[in-house]
C-alpha cells in the first residue's frame, strides 16, 4: 500500500523542522510558559483568599481565548519557512520537479505546519485548565473546565486560526525570498484576533457560544478562500525558473 502523498511530504517537512531547534523550542515552550503565567494570574487575580471574584468567568474565558491567538501566531513561522527556507537551502526544487500536484504539496506542508503547534497548544491548555480547576474547585464547588465555550475555542477556533496562519504563511513565503521577511509579514495574523479580545474588553464581544460560533464560521470562510488563493499563488514553474 502506497503512502498518502501529502502525509509523505509532511513527514519530510517534519524532518526538516526538527533541524530548526529555535522553531521547535519556540513552538513547544511558548504555550507551556504562557499556561504557567495564566495560572499565576488565576491564583493572584481570580482565585483569592476571600473567594472567587465576581467576574471570574469572563477572566477565565479571556485567558482561554489567548490559545486562539497563539494558534494564529505559532504555525506561521513553520509555514513561512516551508517554502522560502527550502528555496534558500536548495531543497525545494527536487520536490517541485516531481509529478506531485500543487494541492498535495500545499496540503503536506500544511499538515507539517499544523501538527506541532496544535499539539503544544492543546498540552498548554490542558495544563491551564487542570491547574485552574485545582485552584478554584473548593471555592466554586464545581470544576469550571471543561465547558462548552472553552471547548469551542480550543477544539474549533484554535485549529481554524492555525489554518489561517498556515495559509497566509504559504502565500507570503511563495512571494518573498527572505525567511525573516516572510516571518514578519505572516506573523501579523495575530492582529485581527487581538482585535476580538479588545472588543471583548469594551463589551462589544462576548466569549459565549453564539458569538464564538459566528467567529468560527467567519474564519472557516477565510480558510476556504485562502486555500484557493494559496493554490493560485503557488506557481511551481515560476519558482523553478525565475525565483532567485
Amino acid at each position: 500500500m502506497t503512502t498518502w502523498m501529502p502525509w509523505k511530504i509532511a513527514r519530510k517537512e517534519l524532518k526538516v523542522i526538527r533541524r530548526r531547534k529555535s522553531i521547535i523550542f519556540y513552538t513547544i515552550l511558548f504555550p507551556i510558559l504562557a499556561s504557567i503565567l495564566f495560572l499565576l494570574i488565576v491564583n493572584n487575580d481570580i482565585a483569592t483568599s476571600s473567594g472567587i471574584s465576581s467576574n471570574y468567568g469572563q477572566g477565565l474565558e479571556s485567558l482561554t481565548y489567548f490559545y486562539v491567538v497563539m494558534a494564529a501566531v505559532l504555525p506561521s513561522s513553520i509555514a513561512a519557512y516551508s517554502i522560502v527556507g527550502e528555496k534558500i537551502e536548495k531543497s525545494l526544487e527536487p520536490l517541485l520537479a516531481t509529478p506531485t500536484t500543487d494541492s498535495e504539496i500545499l496540503l503536506g506542508k500544511g499538515i507539517a505546519s499544523f501538527v506541532l503547534p496544535i499539539v503544544s497548544i492543546w498540552i498548554g491548555a490542558a495544563i491551564f485548565m487542570g491547574g485552574t480547576d485545582s485552584m478554584t474547585h473548593d471555592l466554586l464547588s464545581f470544576y469550571y473546565f471543561p465547558n462548552l465555550d472553552s471547548a469551542i475555542m480550543i477544539f474549533l477556533l484554535v485549529p481554524l486560526a492555525a489554518i489561517v496562519s498556515i495559509e497566509v504563511g504559504v502565500i507570503v513565503s511563495s512571494r518573498v525570498n527572505d525567511v525573516r521577511g516572510a516571518n514578519q509579514i505572516s506573523g501579523l495574523m495575530w492582529i485581527p484576533f487581538i482585535a476580538i479580545f479588545i472588543a471583548s474588553l469594551e463589551g462589544a464581544f462576548s466569549f459565549s457560544t453564539v458569538p464564538l460560533l459566528a467567529v468560527a464560521g467567519i474564519i472557516l470562510a477565510f480558510d476556504i478562500a485562502l486555500f484557493f488563493v494559496s493554490k493560485s499563488t503557488f506557481n511551481r514553474e515560476e519558482i523553478l525558473t525565475k525565483w532567485k
